[in-house]
């Protein structure tokens, strides 16, 4: 069955920027992943827009746009609490272009302008390739992006090999997006993962961090670093976790964890929330549950190994791990609690990590379903400004 785009579902702001270009005699397209959203019947979270329009012409045309980036220029417009991305069609470096003068005309490889076609097989994944005009409801298709959204296959444009020593980061996103959208990695795609993994260990940490990220905000993350280990790429970007699936009994508490403290303990997609639950599958994986209190965490090599230099977690967020774990141990005493004077215990309940804390206890049986709702009471009254004194358990 040949999918369908949801023209009623597109964000009217971004078809009114769209609008704007095209008045201008622009061609201007919704293109990448907001298409291929609105085909696969997702929302999009984003749009992106491409236009043969130049960064300097499409902010004098369009209001409260503006020029972002070095290496990539592009405009960002902001329309209230949303922004959306219109970049001018680029192409890729050709022979003529070698003897521009670098003095006088400052450009990078990225910076070569050029036509639709042009930008689309220079995108990563057919699939992303797909140029989209609302107003014409028209698509332009140059890389066979439908006909991959039809059977479902993530494929790399160009010769997969070449593609992934350019830009390794494009392995993660494969499989990233192989497994938001219940899509396969197409065989030639695959194999080249399996033979060019290594090529990730040039990746720099920012952007791997990002991926990761995206990769943990997924419905089931763990089914992710599963393939990624079965794939022989894990021991290139999380080598941490790489040897702990070699054992497989920690392999399934840490599948098992994460999965569970996705649905339970998750209330946001925060990087220090998203970093909290996967650290916290990690420790449970290699350390027994009822010593994790216990344990000098932020002194673990292997711990700190992890996250400063595989997954890139910055110090607020890993203060916010650590403090989460440390307050573990006081919410099973509350006769201690109940001893404190007013003032202290305001104090006490006033950090912010108790909740997910609190929530963690209740994950490990480390106290009963009734000292959970006592904590949780005092923890919600507290943040309400209506904590009232309270001497006995609820």
């Amino acid at each position: 069955m040949r999918p369908e785009l949801h023209q009623d579902w597109i964000d009217y702001k971004a078809v009114e920027i769209v609008e704007r270009l095209q008045k201008k005699n622009f061609e201007a397209y919704l293109v990448g992943g907001c298409v291929r959203d609105l085909l696969v019947n997702e929302h999009p979270k984003d749009y992106d827009i491409a236009t043969s329009a130049r960064p300097e012409e499409v902010r004098r045309i369009i209001p409260n746009s503006f020029l972002i980036g070095r290496r990539f220029k592009l405009i960002l417009v902001r329309r209230g609490a949303a922004q959306y991305e219109v970049s001018t069609f680029r192409r890729s470096r050709g022979p003529e272009d070698d003897t521009a003068n670098a003095e006088s005309e400052v450009v990078t490889e990225d910076n070569f302008y050029g036509t639709a076609e042009e930008d689309a097989v220079r995108r990563d994944f057919t699939v992303n390739a797909l140029f989209y005009d609302p107003l014409k409801q028209k698509m332009l298709d140059y890389c066979n992006g439908l006909a991959d959204i039809e059977n479902r296959t993530i494929r790399i444009i160009g010769d997969p090999v070449i593609r992934l020593n350019e830009d390794p980061i494009r392995i993660l996103r494969g499989i990233r997006l192989a497994h938001k959208l219940n899509f396969n990695l197409e065989a030639s795609f695959r194999s080249a993962i399996e033979t060019n993994g290594s090529c990730l260990k040039n990746a720099i940490l920012p952007r791997k961090r990002e991926e990761f990220l995206k990769i943990l905000r997924l419905k089931d993350p763990g089914l992710t670093f599963l393939e990624m280990f079965d794939l022989k790429i894990l021991q290139y970007c999380l080598p941490s976790l790489n040897d702990l699936f070699l054992n497989q009994d920690a392999q399934i508490v840490f599948l098992n964890t994460l999965d569970d403290l996705k649905k339970l303990v998750l209330t946001d997609t925060e990087p220090s929330s998203l970093f909290l639950v996967f650290l916290y599958a990690f420790i449970r994986a290699a350390i027994d549950p009822e010593d994790i209190g216990k344990a000098d965490l932020e002194g673990n090599p292997l711990l700190n190994k992890l996250m400063k230099d595989e997954l890139g977690v910055f110090k607020q967020e890993a203060i916010h791990f650590f403090k989460t774990i440390s307050f573990m141990p006081s919410l099973t005493n509350i006769d201690t609690f109940n001893r404190k004077g007013e003032r202290r215990k305001q104090g006490f309940l006033s950090h912010p990590y108790l909740s997910t804390a609190n929530e963690l206890c209740l994950y490990e049986h480390l106290y009963k379903y009734s000292d959970y709702v006592f904590w949780k009471k005092q923890i919600d009254a507290a943040a309400s400004g209506s904590y009232a004194r309270s001497n006995e358990r609820t």
